[in-house]
């Protein structure tokens, strides 16, 4: 199967709840690589690569996120790129 890349911009309350480490556990147990970083705009940026199956499974979860996110809105787009290998946060 060919990688899909996506890139996912997350709004709401999701700085501070643990968005970004709990997005890294779900995509390490997906196989997904990639990256989830904050933004100064108070949004969540994730890059993810994986399968077409798993990334739909990553956008699912990343619409609800952990326990004391409140997620308002996520906007993804396909990109070209390939993360060589990992989840990382920053």
């Amino acid at each position: 199967m060919s990688a899909q890349c996506i890139k996912a911009i997350i709004s709401g309350r999701v700085q501070g709840v643990f968005f970004r480490e709990s997005t890294r556990k779900q995509a390490v147990q997906l196989g997904i690589r990639g990256h989830a970083i904050n933004l100064s705009d108070g949004c969540v940026e994730v890059l993810a690569c994986g399968t077409e199956d798993t990334i739909n499974q990553l956008i699912q979860w990343l619409h609800q996120g952990p326990e004391y996110a409140r997620v308002t809105d996520v906007k993804t787009h396909p990109i070209e790129i390939d993360i060589p290998s990992g989840f990382y946060t920053r």
